[in-house]
């Protein structure tokens, strides 16, 4: 497995890693770390290979954008000195382009999108060993949907940044894509976009194959 013994691996996001997580750290006993992919990844690194000791620590902040995380990295983030560290952002930079399109002040457009996320990468450089960049996800099988074609855009973005800068890429939506074949999407997330413990377990998944987990 590529995350190595005694590294503490923060992840970070919006409401789709928050999932109710501690404040003002997402780490401890009980639901400390949330109820989202990053206590399932918890739980799995934990009960498969307890010997790694493996620190995993939640900071996501439902609502946020690229913007509003840029925004928190440095005391939220890096201040907690992670040795690997997953960013999943993105879909609400794409939501309230829909569900409020008559506040263009709060919307974050691509440009700006792709911008924050080399910012982000850029503030990552020698400070964190290894940055995992999450696609954002929707869940939506028709590619055509206004929503589901707008949030492919931004997944290119992240593509093109990961691939710029190094960082591994983990792409969540086409775990979604591959597992809506065979169900509806509010068998995963009765709104689209906030997942149920399976959709949690497909970003988990998906995450946990690119770092070589085996168990």
């Amino acid at each position: 497995m590529l995350i190595g013994k005694g590294c503490k691996l923060v992840m970070v996001g919006d409401s789709v890693t928050d999932a109710d997580r501690k404040r003002p750290v997402g780490e401890g006993r009980g639901d400390d770390m949330g109820r989202s992919y990053v206590a399932l990844v918890n739980a799995l690194l934990t009960a498969a290979c307890p010997q790694e000791r493996i620190r995993v620590v939640n900071m996501g902040i439902a609502g946020d954008t690229s913007r509003s995380l840029l925004a928190r990295f440095q005391t939220d983030v890096l201040a907690l000195e992670p040795d690997w560290l997953t960013i999943m952002i993105g879909v609400n930079d794409v939501w309230r382009q829909f569900d409020a399109p008559l506040q263009p002040e709060i919307h974050v457009y691509p440009d700006e999108y792709e911008a924050n996320l080399v910012r982000l990468m850029e503030l990552c450089r020698g400070r964190v060993k290894q940055t995992v960049l999450f696609t954002p996800v929707f869940m939506e099988k028709n590619r055509q949907d206004e929503m589901r074609e707008m949030l492919d855009s931004y997944s290119s973005i992240v593509r093109k940044t990961a691939s710029r800068y190094g960082a591994l890429l983990v792409d969540a939506q086409a775990a979604y894509d591959e597992a809506l074949g065979h169900m509806h999407p509010m068998n995963i997330a009765w709104d689209r976009v906030h997942p149920n413990m399976t959709g949690h377990m497909l970003i988990a998944r998906a995450f946990l194959k690119s770092v070589g987990f085996v168990w």
